[in-house]
């Protein structure tokens, strides 16, 4: 039996489809592991949203292809965002890789494992309809991704995902709900709903903003106790998306809002869709009508255009509204976009602009943590922190890979289960805390 080993590099979106085709690759009869060079066959799947991503998905192309030449690896093959955006170049620079996949042809990849023509490169319709395919999970336990939608029609300045996955298409919600009960049946009780626009889901369906919809039929399903709903665009959330949100108990008070500035200027230039009045706003109007809500953003520093005070606007902006937690990235120019036209960039001011975003939010982190101690909350359990000898989970106010983690004490504590956790400190950014007598 062959064996292979799948790297999947890039964001949650981008799992899914490593996970649909590790549902396959499994289903044909391979062998899956986590070690390279035990592998025959190796599957990268790409991302190529930003210089750093790229770089990223080129080290691990090398990687594989030393273990071809140390190991058993025979066959490469590099899927995704970067086989999608630099196939030519891939093939002509890398002769490690023995064949590519587009982001529109993941359900062909044993076409491409099992080569047939001299390096077949695999490119479907990126705007085709999605189809449905199974998953093998690779989260949790107890939690897993769902996503509700696939590529973006609202083409930002500095964002190449639509000539990558295409327009906006989203998924049909019955295909949606009948997924979630089939993960809940495994046992999955967190859902993290995610596309490069949930806002928008189902208008191109259903003809309106459907997300208020679906969240409230997600709510219905037995087995899922929280909900968390990522990357929500400021401009598309309304009224009745905020009161879905406040008064359906399953979803977690935790909102993941990308604004990425708040200078009216820059967001012109980012062809972003809303003013820098109207996210703070929203964001007012969110901490009035969901009490304790945790918000997450992201930001982009150094865009060309970005001077002294507008950037020192976004900081003062950051100081008074005390969003819990952000990503904060320097300005990547991007072949295609519009932002990569705007003159090049200072990418040394940028880094150093980020540092400084990243100076305050570490303040506004600290000062969030602190609060926190004391309080008694819910914790998805998992596993054990071999490091600290303590078990690790996370609340509502942490979502995976992003957030950190609650460290706790228990004599035992069983991974994808509910516990109830008193918060008494902090260690190296994680709270810290002890298991009260009952689980959830």
């Amino acid at each position: 039996m062959a064996k292979l080993c799948l790297i999947s590099l890039g964001c949650a979106k981008n799992l899914i489809d490593s996970e649909q085709m590790l549902a396959l690759v499994d289903e044909a009869g391979y062998e899956l592991t986590d070690d390279p060079f035990e592998a025959d066959a190796a599957i990268v799947n790409t991302c190529a949203f930003i210089e750093s991503a790229k770089s990223e998905a080129i080290e691990n192309i090398i990687e594989m292809g030393r273990y071809k030449r140390e190991g058993r690896l025979r066959r490469l093959v590099v899927t995704g965002c970067l086989a999608q955006r630099y196939g030519d170049e891939l093939l002509s620079e890398m002769p490690e890789i023995d064949a590519l996949v587009g982001t529109g042809s993941y359900l062909e990849i044993l076409d491409a494992l099992r080569g047939g023509e001299d390096r077949p490169c695999i490119f479907g319709d990126i705007d085709a309809p999605l189809v449905e395919a199974p998953r093998l999970i690779t989260t949790g336990p107890g939690w897993a991704y769902i996503k509700i939608a696939e590529g973006c029609s609202n083409r930002c300045a500095y964002c190449v995902i639509p000539s990558i996955r295409g327009k906006y298409r989203s998924r049909p919600m019955e295909d949606i709900l009948d997924e979630a009960r089939a993960l809940a049946e495994t046992g999955v009780k967190e859902l993290i709903v995610v596309a490069q626009d949930p806002t928008r889901y189902g208008i191109d369906l259903y003809k309106k903003k459907s997300l208020s919809e679906l969240t409230r039929r997600l709510c219905g399903i037995d087995g899922i106790e929280w909900i968390r709903l990522h990357y929500l665009y400021p401009d598309a959330v309304d009224d009745e998306l905020i009161d879905t949100i406040a008064s359906e108990g399953k979803v977690l008070k935790y909102l993941d809002i990308p604004i990425q500035h708040i200078n009216d200027n820059i967001l012109k230039l980012m062809r972003r869709r809303t003013t820098g009045e109207e996210i703070r706003s929203l964001l007012k109007k969110l901490r009035e009508k969901i009490p304790g809500v945790v918000l997450r953003t992201s930001l982009i520093t150094g865009l060309p255009g970005e001077g002294e005070a507008e950037f020192e606007e976004l900081c003062e902006f950051l100081r008074e509204a005390r969003i819990e937690r952000a990503g904060v990235f320097p300005f990547s120019p991007e072949e295609g976009t519009p932002a990569y036209d705007m003159g090049y960039p200072d990418t040394e001011v940028a880094v150093e602009r980020a540092e400084r975003v990243q100076e305050i939010q570490a303040e506004i982190m600290d000062a969030y943590n602190e609060s926190r101690v004391g309080t008694t909350l819910n914790v998805l359990c998992e596993g054990y922190d071999s490091d600290t000898c303590l078990y690790a989970g996370r609340s509502f106010a942490e979502s995976p890979d992003v957030d950190g983690l609650i460290l706790f004490s228990a004599q035992e504590a069983v991974p994808g289960e509910f516990y109830t956790v008193t918060l008494r400190g902090e260690l190296d950014g994680d709270m810290v805390g002890e298991i009260s007598p009952q689980a959830k």
